[in-house]
């Protein structure tokens, strides 16, 4: 019978039905179909609470004018350096409102606005709940760490959704609960509901991204399994490219809102012509119904699956769902201990610097934040490529190590590129986003060679959620620039070093049998086996 396991297990069976045919390029296309979407949804509160530039109202000059920096607006409003303060006015020293000159101000006496001039059209919940003024930008910033934090929580719903229900149920009932939570909240009249919706919208569509990925890759054969994942992880970014498009279109939060989320509701399609996650329908038992699946994608692809297979097929997976655990057991190993601190601070790492060099870049200089987020984005389909081929040239923790350090070179060498080379700013700061990229992307597969079998699920699982500290607080490296502007920087330059510094602790993992038991996986580098030998 083990002979025979060896045979047919489910890889096997996904080859013999075609690894990679129309059945599974169909399925794997409609999927990332809603992996965009949800990537488009989760970076919304990009734009939707985008601090944008503004200043004073000076009734006294602009009367029928609203030039957002006239000539005489030196004369009105304190200057930062370069730049109008945005909340600060001096005081008018008589009640004429047809004279703009020196005399007109008192230049000694600072008063605050109560109204104020846009620099351009767009408009933010900034306007819609009255947030300007440095007291309220931490309101903005904070709209991303509920985000995070709802998906924070929603991972440990969903993944208790997705284990009793199924891959597809999250996927389609998250992703329209979401819409139904995001498009709410455009009718909210104040901002604490406002983020109340923001809340639920992420909870919901939390899982829903892992749910499309294991949805896509699952169903194709082993030897795809890698391009297939690039794939998936590349239409996230195009989500991302996605949500600035629809922004800088329409330029008007509600707008975003309504172009990003009204799609998802085509998802109630996927009921019927998304199939479910075969493994989960395996691991509950449902055969008939994992059967019915494999004959159809074997039917599309022209193959041929015998009968046999199936029945074998169902004996083998039930079997592999009965494993031991052996928690406490590698609680007591300081080894493996140190190492799950160690990749968990990695992870949070990553994690702050991936979405703070994504979110900071609506705030480069002299940029325009709809272009600077697309190309923010687009720097991640060539990282995860890179990916691929950087592993198998330099192995795992080299990698590792050097994509970070490539990170911390490049947010260093931002702060002292001169603020009027945009060209240099951009080139250095894209730098910086595509090596937390392939951090990211390494981390992940590093991650999950380091812990024994049995554990690997645990383990990475707690690596990723301690990594939404992370998220959780990158929204706020605005206010960082508030108390010093090269602070957010200086801080993921410090970062990414010290976490450069801890992977050289790692063992390589490159072309090893992956350890099976703690002990193994504390002799990780004794257990070493070339793949040629």
């Amino acid at each position: 019978m083990a002979e025979l396991s060896k045979d047919h297990t489910l890889d096997d069976v996904l080859m013999k039905t075609g690894d990679f045919g129309k059945y599974q390029i169909v399925v794997f296309a409609v999927v990332n179909v809603a992996v965009m979407l949800h990537s488009a949804v989760h970076n919304a509160f990009v734009f939707t609470a985008l601090n944008v530039n503004y200043r004073c109202a000076i009734p006294e000059c602009d009367l029928n004018s609203t030039v957002f920096e006239p000539t005489w607006l030196s004369v009105a409003v304190p200057y930062n350096g370069k730049y109008p303060e945005k909340c600060k006015k001096f005081f008018n020293t008589n009640d004429r409102f047809d004279s703009c000159t020196p005399d007109t101000f008192d230049r000694n006496r600072q008063i605050n606005c109560s109204s104020f001039i846009y620099e351009t059209t767009e408009y933010s919940i900034l306007h819609e709940y009255n947030l300007q003024c440095e007291e309220n930008l931490w309101k903005l910033s904070m709209v991303g760490t509920v985000n995070n934090i709802g998906q924070f929580v929603g991972l440990f719903i969903g993944g208790f959704i997705s284990d009793r229900y199924g891959r597809k149920f999250l996927l389609v009932w998250g992703m329209l609960l979401c819409a139904v939570f995001g498009l709410s909240r455009t009718f909210m009249p104040t901002y604490e509901l406002f983020l109340l919706f923001e809340f639920l919208d992420a909870a919901f569509s939390a899982g829903t991204y892992i749910c499309g990925f294991v949805l896509g890759v699952e169903l194709v054969g082993p030897k795809k399994r890698v391009i297939t994942g690039i794939i998936s992880s590349s239409t996230y970014a195009v989500g991302e490219m996605f949500t600035a498009s629809a922004a800088w279109s329409v330029q008007s939060w509600k707008k975003i809102i309504y172009i990003l989320y009204t799609p998802i509701f085509l998802l109630i399609s996927y009921i019927w012509i998304v199939p479910e996650s075969v493994r989960w329908l395996l691991s509950k038992g449902r055969t008939e119904e994992a059967k019915s699946i494999l004959r159809k994608a074997a039917k599309w692809n022209g193959k041929h699956l015998p009968e046999e297979v199936l029945e074998k097929l169902s004996y083998i997976d039930a079997s592999e769902t009965t494993k031991k655990n052996e928690i406490l057991n590698a609680l007591k190993s300081r080894i493996l201990c140190v190492r799950l601190i160690i990749c968990s601070f990695c992870w949070i790492v990553c994690a702050f610097q991936f979405y703070g060099l994504t979110l900071n870049s609506v705030t480069l200089v002299h940029g325009n934040s709809y272009l600077d987020f697309m190309l923010t984005a687009l720097i991640e389909i060539p990282a995860y490529i890179s990916c691929r081929y950087i592993l198998d040239i330099f192995g795992r923790k080299k990698s590792l190590c050097g994509s970070y350090l490539i990170t911390g070179v490049a947010t260093a060498g931002y702060l002292i590129i001169p603020e009027d080379s945009r060209a240099g700013s951009l080139a250095i700061y894209l730098l910086g986003k595509y090596g937390v990229t392939c951090a990211f992307t390494i981390l992940y597969v590093h991650t999950s060679e380091m812990f024994p079998t049995n554990l690997r699920h645990t383990f990475m699982g707690t690596c990723s959620t301690l990594g939404r500290i992370g998220s959780m607080v990158s929204p706020q490296t605005p206010l960082l620039a508030q108390i010093w502007k090269p602070l957010p920087f200086i801080i993921f330059t410090v970062t990414a070093w010290l976490a450069a510094l801890l992977t050289l602790t790692f063992p390589e993992t490159s072309n090893i049998k992956l350890p099976d038991t703690v002990e193994q996986a504390e002799k990780i580098l004794k257990l070493k086996r070339r793949i040629e030998d």
